[in-house]
Parts: C-alpha cells; structure tokens; sequence
C-alpha cells in the first residue's frame, strides 16, 4: 500500500462512491474500483459496506481512515518543511484569532511582512472552539486568543506563548450620566446598569469571569443580553441599549465617539492573552517567525 492509493480510499471515503470520487481524483472508475480491491486483498479485510447505495465504512474501513488522514498530514508536512528548507519564508500562513484579539494582529503582521515580503495571511476569525476544530483540522497553524483556551479537544496539549496581560474596563454610552462624570469607577457601579455580556453555547470564559467578580463584590448584575459577538455587544452600546465589560484592547477594534471606556479600579483580575498550537506538531517556519514578533 502506498501514499496514492491511501489518498484513493479516502476519497471513496469522503465521496461515498466510487463514481464521485473518480471524478474528485480526476480518473477513471475501473482503475479507481481496481485499486480498492487491492487494498482489500493486501490487508484482507472489507473496507466499505456496499449493500446500500451509498458506500459505508466497516469497523476495518473506519480504523483505516482515521490512520490514513494521520499519516497523509504528515506526509504533506515532511515534504512542506523539506521544500522550505530550499524556498526560504514564503507562501500562505493561515492564523485564527477570537475577535477580541484582533487589533493585536495588525502591527505584528505589518512588522512580519517588512521582512518576509513573499508570505500572504489567511485570517479566520471564531470562538474557541470553532477555532479549534480549524486548528485540529490543520486548516490554520496557530490561534490568538484569550487564556485560558477553551478547547473542545480533550486531553490535547498546546504550546502557549502567554503575552502580556489586558485589563478589564467598563464600556458605556457617552450619553449615560456615569460615562460623562466619571473616568474611573469601581465594580459595584455596575450593579444598577443592563449589562452585555460574551458568550456562547461552548465558550463562557470571560462572561463567567465578570459574573463571578460581580457576585464578589456583594451584587447579582443585570444582564440584559447574553451575545457571542463582540460586534454586535459594541452595536448595542452605541445603541444606548447597556454596558459591558471587555478587555481594554478590544476597543482598539471599536473606536466610537458615542462610547466611552472607563477603568475599574478594584478589579483585581486581567484578561491572559497568549498564541496557541498544536504541541508536538509540524509548524512551518512561517509561523515560527510570525510567532517571534510577540515576543
């Protein structure tokens, strides 16, 4: 068995049929079908069940898909990190960031690419755990995001390169009475305000965070909307509609005159910030040096 036919019986596998996946692989079906019948008869075993219109995946054929796709990635990274050895810093580097990470993604992308001018950026933006099905797939090499990261994957190790922390502010309307004669408050003048808070069905990391300090400090916030978009929660601020509590350098990404950020001053925690990636695993020298303009 060799590397062309594993990519044959994954295709079938995605396929579903042998037609299809002929026409995927841009061959013939009767060298396609050959070439699964000596598969079979090499590790002499069934690998689809046929007996519907669809092809299935036995037990054998299931244990051999999750194999075949381990050691296809790891194929194409041997022969990336090889070809790199010759090219040098070039090509496409897929990164993911959580959107309250995003404005610290220009500065370093434009220190990057002063040096290394022959690389483009595929950006893809997420929660956690969106972002980490990516990263699991290989679709992107690292992530930004807020720590801890919340990964849907358990048991899996990351690298985590921690960047400096963020603090905690409150972000009102410019209108509100609070806004227009304070620059700074502390957490309890939060308790009579509708607050938007970040969550999701999977990624509640931050949300919980204010919850719980509010609860410390002796009162039970009013939240009025829980969103898993930080755009939307800053639409609604503008809006007039309630306050929240972000990470100061979210609002790098949201400059607005009807929005005013204030400090908290006895907020005794702050947002960890890191990137992340798969431990143990193939990381081009892209994203290697991307990764130096952190630190």
């Amino acid at each position: 068995m060799d590397i062309r036919q594993l990519r044959y019986f994954l295709a079938i596998a995605n396929e579903g049929q042998i037609t299809r996946a002929a026409k995927v692989l841009n061959i013939e079906q009767p060298p396609l079908s050959r070439q699964l019948k000596l598969m079979e008869q090499e590790l002499n075993v069934t690998l689809f069940d046929r007996s519907g219109q669809r092809l299935k995946l036995t037990q054998a054929g299931e244990l051999l898909r999750q194999k075949a796709e381990g050691l296809l990635q790891q194929f194409h990274e041997t022969m990336q990190a090889v070809k790199e050895m010759d090219e040098g810093i070039r090509g496409r580097l897929s990164i993911g960031a959580v959107v309250s990470c995003i404005s610290l993604l220009p500065p370093r992308i434009e220190q990057f690419l002063e040096k290394y001018p022959e690389v483009t950026f595929k950006i893809s933006e997420g929660d956690h755990f969106l972002l980490n099905e990516q990263l699991e797939k290989r679709n992107i090499e690292l992530i930004v995001a807020r720590l801890p990261f919340e990964a849907a994957v358990a048991n899996r190790n990351y690298s985590v390169l921690a960047l400096p922390s963020d603090p905690y502010v409150a972000v009102l309307p410019s209108h509100w009475n609070l806004a227009a004669t304070h620059e700074e408050i502390n957490i309890r003048d939060l308790a009579d305000l509708p607050l938007l808070t970040l969550k999701t069905d999977e990624t509640t990391g931050m949300h919980n965070r204010v919850m719980n300090e509010c609860r410390r400090h002796g009162f039970e916030p009013k939240v009025i909307c829980e969103c898993s978009s930080v755009a939307i929660i800053m639409a609604l601020v503008a809006a007039g509609i309630g306050a929240t509590v972000f990470p100061e350098s979210v609002m790098a990404s949201f400059p607005s005159p009807v929005i005013k950020m204030l400090p908290i001053s006895d907020l005794d925690f702050q947002s960890e910030v890191g990137i992340v990636w798969l431990k143990d695993h193939y990381l081009s020298r892209s994203a290697q040096h991307f990764i130096a303009t952190f630190e």
